[in-house]
């Protein structure tokens, strides 16, 4: 049996807040279901069908503060509390866009961070395809996976040992990135800091890369539309993060598959750990059969369920700094279930790596200092590929911060080439304490 959720976010503080005092208004409410095997039992490792054995790194290893710290964040069950649900936005007016949109998206980004979009223009029939696809990929032997793996020099790819917050995900996954469709993946014209595409060759599956590339340009289409009604919640032009992020975006495309899991293990395995997503803003496509996502508010987590037709939005880190808090970038997390699979696409809108992230000067004193998105980016796949230590946050980058990535990223910023592929492994010294 699978729950259907409401998911929240703080919203005590953020209501002080003049962006959003005005009450969201036709707020979809979503059906409260409890489901205690999703909730309660997050479940351990012998018997689950991913490829490799997962490691000791899920257990504790910093003593009972941590081990109490650890049982919070990664078995706190799912609250039944009565909440008002995420918002679920229609987008039908897009091109245009309606003042009552930007409230809606406005208030949505600055107290929820997540909402869920209908009537997004998306082609079904190709959202369909894609869903097939990927399917067909995380199908295939073992042998065909291995040669696409991703590595310390290459962050695309495929991969079954994600690390987040230095716990492993249990998963599998598939990363591609926005490039010019009519290179070939190993063309030098096609590398950047992320690498190489590696798709699954024609021969192994025929109609993978036109499904998946055609699915990729329509979800940019609508991050960038999106983004236009975001910045307007801002008070700047409707164009003004499109200038930025459409032209030169180093966007990536993520499938994730989550296989059973029916064991308990103390603390619990998750699909993903507690995480906030680095980039701008995330375009999710989440399972209709196996509802795993969950939201923190607060001390307690908060489930999601998909309504039918939609794609779920989320902020990300830099949209939080641009937008000098007023944009909330949420913490969330999947958990694993005992007999079903899940599958799961994000779609991660992210600036050039060049660009440096700060406030809008219009938004009152500044909160953070600028951040380089190359920099985060590399920082976070590090964290993601190996255990490089404490994962960089937006806190690192606030105001009065003394974090010793604030020097560290302009040393980084005169050794980088970000049109070349980047070695976590061989550029450690440039990603860890001097």
């Amino acid at each position: 049996m699978s729950g259907s959720y409401n998911c929240a976010m703080s919203l005590a503080q953020r209501l002080q807040r003049p962006l959003v005092k005005a009450r969201l208004m036709n707020v979809c409410q979503q059906s409260l279901h409890t489901n205690l095997m999703e909730m309660r039992g997050l479940h351990g490792l012998s018997s689950c069908s991913i490829a490799s054995a997962v490691p000791n790194s899920f257990s504790s290893r910093n003593g009972s503060a941590n081990r109490f710290r650890l049982a919070r964040d990664f078995s706190s069950p799912a609250t039944t509390s009565s909440m008002p649900a995420v918002p679920v936005i229609d987008l039908s007016a897009l091109p245009n866009i309606p003042d009552k949109l930007v409230q809606d998206v406005a208030s949505a980004c600055a107290t929820w961070g997540f909402f869920q979009v209908v009537n997004h223009g998306v082609d079904r029939q190709l959202c369909a395809e894609f869903q097939q696809q990927m399917r067909a990929f995380f199908a295939l032997p073992r042998s065909h996976k291995e040669p696409l793996r991703r590595s310390a020099s290459n962050a695309m790819g495929w991969y079954d040992d994600e690390l987040t917050k230095q716990r492993r995900d249990w998963k599998e996954g598939l990363d591609l990135s926005s490039r010019d469709w009519s290179l070939p993946d190993s063309d030098v014209r096609a590398a950047n800091l992320d690498g190489f595409n590696r798709f699954p060759p024609a021969e192994v599956l025929p109609r993978f890369r036109p499904v998946v590339t055609a699915y990729f340009d329509a979800l940019t289409d609508l991050a960038d539309q999106i983004a236009g009604v975001m910045a307007l919640g801002l008070g700047m032009p409707r164009g003004f993060f499109s200038e930025l992020l459409r032209r030169r975006h180093t966007s990536y495309l993520r499938m994730n598959w989550f296989p059973p899991c029916a064991e308990h293990s103390d603390p619990p395995p998750l699909g993903i750990s507690p995480h906030r997503d680095a980039g701008f803003l995330t375009v999710l496509a989440q399972d209709m059969d196996c509802h795993s996502l969950q939201v923190r508010n607060g001390d307690e987590w908060y489930s999601v369920s998909p309504v039918p037709d939609s794609f779920t939005i989320n902020t990300g880190d830099m949209a939080q700094i641009w937008s000098n808090n007023r944009y909330h970038a949420p913490e969330h997390r999947v958990l694993t279930h005992p007999t079903k699979d899940r599958f799961s696409a994000p779609m991660f809108y992210n600036p050039p790596f060049d660009v440096m992230v700060a406030p809008l000067p219009t938004l009152g004193a500044p909160e953070y200092n600028a951040c380089s998105w190359g920099y985060f980016r590399a920082q976070r796949f590090a964290g993601d590929f190996a255990d490089y230590g404490s994962e960089i946050q937006t806190s690192d980058f606030a105001a009065g911060s003394s974090s010793w990535h604030i020097d560290n990223q302009q040393h980084f910023l005169k050794c980088t080439d970000f049109s070349k592929p980047f070695s976590v492994e061989g550029n450690r010294h440039l990603l860890t304490p001097p």
